[in-house]
């Protein structure tokens, strides 16, 4: 945890203060010390409108940050913020992703291999078993479960990753100190054991309805592709779909009756282009996840090098060929080839064809 925590901590606390205008304060000041501390005409000077700095001088007056730091800890939580290098490269790269994320449990290295699955409250037989059969091949391939603890599908989601013997994600509409739905608690107390709760809301916050479809941008974003095995039309695991596709994230879903609402989500996902599920290694295969296992060893054996770090920051999503890479590094050609095939073991990169290379 940085040393600047707790100013981000405050400034989560500031109605109005969101990702856009904390990282403008961050960039006129410096750090979130000095930002949380700038006297009011210098914050107004920055850009900062009437109300959010009448928030942000309120609160500044009455929010004591050490004790706010104390209950975080008591109850079993930490946080992450924008600093912090543990804090997911995934969901670091989607626009503003949260300042602060609290969470219990422990974020690992190996959630980088995460894929979201999410549906309706209200799941069919059919829905639950095709969610057991998805989660239980992704986790024995080495995958990490993200969801939303919502009843229904996630809850399926979640109890079997852990069933597994897999890592899981639940991402809250609400604060660290609080579960929803309540009769979650246990479930709740498992994942963090196993896995991690998140949530970008401070203690205390309830669950109120206008929660959820925020939440639901961190949950594609902590994921390499979302899954929507059954799911109303308007739902929110369609929100999270929605989200996922502006990411740049892979969206799978799972084929149902064209005669069942819950299906009624899913099969308009394929119809809009997004990649039908008929078995798990149709997930595997896309996200180029079949090696999970092997990829983890060899990051964990190989350390990333600096040719490693000059080849990937010089690429993107966009497939770039070896060729042009080359020249761009200015590395001799044999050396660059070599280096990628040892990137694509570890999962780093992947080649899409035609000596073409983009980041993972």
């Amino acid at each position: 945890m940085s040393e600047s925590a707790r100013y981000y901590v405050g400034f989560n606390r500031v109605r109005g203060i969101g990702p856009a205008r904390l990282r403008m304060l961050l960039d006129v000041f410096g750090d979130a010390e000095r930002a949380w501390h700038a006297p009011a005409e210098a914050l107004a000077r920055a850009g900062l409108d009437r109300r959010s700095l009448e928030n942000l001088l309120e609160t500044r007056a009455h929010l004591d940050l050490d004790r706010e730091m104390r209950r975080i800890a008591a109850v079993g939580a930490h946080v992450l913020t924008w600093e912090d290098g543990e804090y997911p490269k995934l969901l670091a790269e989607i626009p503003d992703p949260p300042p602060v994320l609290y969470v219990r449990g422990e974020l690992k290295p190996e959630d980088a291999w995460a894929v979201a699955v999410v549906g309706t409250r209200r799941a069919s037989a059919y829905g639950r078993e095709v969610t057991r059969r998805l989660v239980t091949a992704l986790v024995q391939a080495g995958v990490t479960i993200v969801s939303g603890l919502a009843r229904g599908i996630d809850t399926v989601a979640h109890q079997t990753a852990l069933e597994a013997g897999g890592r899981t994600i639940a991402v809250l509409g609400c604060g660290i100190d609080l579960v929803y739905p309540p009769e979650h608690r246990d479930l709740a107390r498992r994942i963090a054991a196993q896995g991690a709760l998140v949530t970008e809301y401070p203690l205390g916050t309830q669950p109120e309805p206008g929660n959820f479809p925020p939440r639901n941008r961190i949950i594609s974003g902590l994921s390499l592709g979302v899954v929507v095995t059954e799911a109303g039309r308007d739902s929110g695991a369609i929100i999270t779909a929605d989200y996922a596709a502006e990411q740049g994230r892979d969206v799978f879903a799972v084929p149902g009756s064209i005669l069942a609402a819950g299906c009624a989500g899913p099969n308009r996902l394929i119809q809009d282009g997004a990649r039908p599920v008929l078995e798990p290694n149709d997930i595997l295969r896309e996200l180029n996840l079949t090696m999970v296992a092997q990829q983890a060893e060899a990051r964990q054996a190989l350390p990333a090098t600096e040719t490693e770090a000059l080849i990937l920051s010089h690429l993107s999503d966009e497939p770039v060929h070896v060729d042009d890479l080359t020249r761009a590094v200015g590395l001799p050609v044999a050396q660059v080839t070599s280096t990628l095939a040892l990137m694509e073991l570890k999962g780093m990169v992947r080649q899409v064809g035609g000596m073409k290379y983009c980041k993972f």
